[in-house]
């Protein structure tokens, strides 16, 4: 069965407001991003054809601060979605105690379909759609699913053209060329390692006796399982992409995974590793299991299975609420996808700083405050967990429900 994200981010969304008794008509505005907007994006391909892909950009809430959240490319991209994300991004960034609210974007488009060129294309077709609603002190984009620092340059190019001047803080995970933060592109793979490192202290877990899985291996995942490895001495004995997952009950030598991959396309094959699929992935026996691919990985047909101690939500929404209902009765501590994945837009808010300054910080600098920033905030959902006796899951809401109502009334809202 289908699971929307959308119904699932309102579900938990719901948990969390009862427990608060929140105001109802509080409760109401928060169930709903307060802008949506789309656009048909008219593309000419390589070919000479005019091709027209579906682009969206929602504003959740911007109580705290201006709109932040990443643009994602993909061909099975809705409006439920990237509604979803944005709402995360608002827990998300409240939770980590970041002067913003949330926001997210996307465009229907399968990238492994497209040329460079189309890429760029979209890109600033995309900025071109939507740039009297963005801007650095209103709602500031970044990467996501199949985006990276190329296409932010090219973002930044083009709303730079439309505005007539400089404005580097329009958006965030640029080129370092164009005011881009060192550390940004490992920021959100190792902020979940950061968080990682705290529940191993709290569930007593010698890390350097640990095994994980990680589900992935995109930018947030491979950071992740490359941190896993060497800043905690963790054993990686399972990664995965979308074609196979890979298995070394002895470990997996991340840098030579990521070489494989880069030179045949894929994972499979990996000299000392094992194919299965990602589903079995996820049911491996491991202490630490970091699904950091898509949203519905683990739902009530599969949660049952799970045989780790950490949960660590690399990914957006990848836990369904079914599933989650299975998870609350198990001994498997779970790091929140909005708690445990924060490390992204902290170093974001970090780029946005600098840029807003003019002054730089050198990477072991930005780690130093991205450590700061995801130990304090996991801590304090840590202590909302404990001292209530609730999941992890609701606690991270019931903090950043909170903070969010707070500002709404202070506005007058």
């Amino acid at each position: 069965m289908e699971v929307n994200a959308w119904l699932s981010a309102q579900k938990q969304l719901d948990d969390a407001a009862k427990f608060l008794r929140l105001d109802k008509k509080l409760h109401q505005k928060l169930r709903e991003p307060y802008r949506i907007y789309k656009a048909k994006l008219e593309i000419k391909m390589d070919s000479g054809k005019i091709k027209i892909f579906d682009a969206f950009r929602v504003q959740y809430n911007n109580a705290r601060g201006p709109c932040k959240g990443g643009i994602r490319y993909h061909p099975e991209e809705t409006l439920d979605t990237v509604k979803a994300l944005s709402a995360w991004m608002t827990w998300k960034t409240a939770v980590a105690e970041l002067p913003y609210g949330g926001g997210k974007g996307g465009v229907v488009c399968n990238p492994k379909e497209l040329s460079a060129a189309e890429m760029e294309r979209i890109s600033r077709a995309y900025v071109q759609a939507f740039w009297k609603h963005l801007g650095a002190s209103k709602d500031i984009p970044a990467p996501d699913v199949n985006t990276s620092a190329r296409e932010m340059g090219w973002m930044l190019d083009e709303y730079e053209k439309l505005i007539g001047k400089h404005e580097p803080g329009f958006i965030t995970g640029k080129p370092i060329e164009l005011g881009g933060s060192q550390g940004r592109e490992q920021a959100t793979g190792l902020g979940a390692v950061y968080a990682i490192r705290e529940a191993a202290k709290h569930m007593k877990i010698d890390t350097k006796k640990a095994t994980a899985a990680v589900q992935g291996f995109g930018n947030v995942a491979y950071w992740a399982a490359h941190y896993l490895k060497h800043l905690l001495g963790t054993k990686v004995i399972a990664v995965s992409d979308s074609r196979c997952a890979i298995y070394n009950e002895n470990g997996i030598d991340i840098v030579a995974a990521q070489k494989h991959k880069q030179k045949t396309g894929n994972l499979h094959g990996l000299a000392g590793t094992k194919c299965m699929t990602n589903e079995e992935l996820l049911e491996l026996k491991c202490d630490i299991l970091v699904p950091a691919a898509l949203e519905n990985q683990i739902t009530g047909q599969n949660a049952k299975k799970l045989k780790c101690r950490i949960l660590a939500e690399g990914a957006n929404g990848p836990t369904t609420p079914d599933a989650d209902a299975i998870i609350n009765k198990s001994k498997t501590f779970v790091i929140p996808d909005f708690l445990c994945n924060a490390g992204g837009v902290t170093v974001s808010y970090l780029e946005w700083s600098q840029n807003l300054s003019g002054y730089y910080w050198e990477e072991q600098e930005v780690f130093k405050k991205l450590d700061n920033v995801m130990t304090r905030a996991f801590h304090i959902v840590l202590k909302e967990h404990l001292q209530k006796k609730i999941p992890m899951r609701l606690a991270a809401y019931i903090v950043a429900v909170k903070k969010v109502a707070d500002a709404m009334l202070a506005r007058g809202l």
